[in-house]
C-alpha cells in the first residue's frame, strides 16, 4: 500500500487526509520514486483551495497534494535512461509529491539528480523556488552594481532570489518585518518595511535610487519601484496575475531551466548558498504545515518528512 495526501473537496487545510492508496507503479518514459521529504509551497493551498486556479492546471477532484520532493528511484519505466534504481533526485511533480511513492514524467515533470553534500530537507525545497527566484531575477537581468529591490524578501522564494542577486553583485533591499531584519540581513539583504510609504522609505536607504526590483508577493514593491522611477522593464512580479501594474514583467519557475537550479545547487555545495528551514512536520501533521505555509509569516521553507 501507499499513503498519499488527498482531497475530495475544495478547501483549506482541513480537507488534506492521509489515506492508503494502491502503490502507483513506472511506466514507460517515468521513473517512481521513494519520497524522503516534501517541500511546501504557497501554490500549492492556492491550488487545493481556489478550484478556478486548479483548473488551469488540470487538477480535478479527488486530487492528490504538493509538488516539491526530494527521494530515492526505486522504480524505472520502459525507455529511461539517466536514472536508475538507487539514485538520489529531487524535483516537482504537481499534485502528487505528498506520497510513500510519486511517480514522475521524464518528459512533463521535474526531476534532477541530488548532488553530494545536499540532503533531502534542503533538495526538496528548491524545485518551486528556485526556478521562480532565477526567473525572477533573470527577468530583470540583475547584474553587478545594481541596487535591487525585492519584496518578501524572507520568504521561500525571497531567501534565493536575495542570495542570488547578492551573487550576482547587486546591492539588495529586501521587505519585511522589522523582526525579521535581522534573519535577511545574514542572508545580505538590508530591510525595509512593507506596507504604505513603501517609496519612501526605499528612497530613504537608497538616496540614489534603485535600479531594479522583483516583487514576490502582490503588487507592492512593482508600485513602489515605478514610484520611484525604476523602468518596468527591470521590475518583474510573480504573483500580480498575467497583466501586472504599469507594464511590469509577470514571470514564474516557467520561464526557467534545470540549469538554473543547477547554478542554486553548485552555490549551495560550495556554500555560497543556504536554504532556511522555517519547519519540519511529519505526514502525519500536513494540515498542521499547510497552515503555517499559509501563514505567509515563514522565515524560509517549511518541509514535510516521510
Amino acid at each position: 500500500m501507499n499513503r498519499a495526501v488527498v482531497y475530495q473537496a475544495f478547501g483549506g487545510p482541513e480537507v488534506l487526509e492521509l489515506r492508503e492508496a494502491l502503490e502507483p507503479h513506472a511506466k514507460a518514459g517515468e521513473v517512481r520514486v521513494k519520497v524522503a521529504v516534501v517541500g511546501l509551497n504557497p501554490m500549492d493551498w492556492v491550488l487545493t483551495s481556489m478550484p478556478e486556479i486548479a483548473e488551469r492546471f488540470g487538477i480535478s477532484l479527488p486530487a492528490g497534494f504538493a509538488t516539491d520532493f526530494a527521494g530515492t528511484v526505486d522504480e524505472v519505466g520502459e525507455g529511461v535512461t539517466g536514472f536508475a534504481v538507487g539514485d538520489r533526485v529531487y524535483g516537482g511533480a504537481l499534485g502528487r509529491a505528498a506520497a510513500d511513492h510519486a511517480v514522475v514524467n521524464l518528459a512533463t515533470d521535474t526531476i534532477l539528480h541530488t548532488p553530494e553534500g545536499i540532503n533531502d530537507e534542503v533538495a526538496a525545497t528548491l524545485s518551486i523556488a528556485g526556478m521562480t527566484a532565477s526567473a525572477a531575477l533573470a527577468a530583470i537581468d540583475v547584474q553587478a552594481g545594481d541596487t535591487v529591490l525585492i519584496g518578501n524578501a524572507s520568504g521561500g522564494v525571497g531567501v534565493l532570489a536575495v542570495q542570488l542577486a547578492r551573487l550576482a553583485g547587486a546591492r539588495v533591499i529586501g521587505t519585511a518585518s522589522k523582526s525579521t531584519f535581522d534573519f535577511i540581513g545574514h542572508l545580505g539583504a538590508e530591510g525595509v518595511t512593507y506596507g504604505d510609504g513603501l517609496a519612501d522609505r526605499v528612497r530613504e536607504i537608497a538616496p540614489d535610487g534603485i535600479s531594479a526590483a522583483t516583487d514576490l508577493f502582490g503588487t507592492e514593491t512593482a508600485e513602489a519601484a515605478l514610484a520611484l522611477g525604476v523602468p518596468a522593464e527591470r521590475i518583474s512580479t510573480i504573483a500580480a496575475g498575467p497583466n501586472p501594474p504599469g507594464g511590469v514583467k509577470a514571470t514564474g519557475g516557467v520561464n526557467a531551466t534545470p540549469e538554473d537550479l543547477k547554478r542554486i545547487t553548485d552555490g549551495i555545495v560550495a556554500g555560497d548558498i543556504t536554504v532556511p528551514i522555517a519547519a519540519t512536520f511529519p505526514m502525519q501533521q500536513i494540515q498542521d504545515a499547510v497552515r503555517q505555509q499559509a501563514d505567509r509569516h515563514v522565515h524560509g521553507k517549511i518541509i514535510v518528512t516521510l
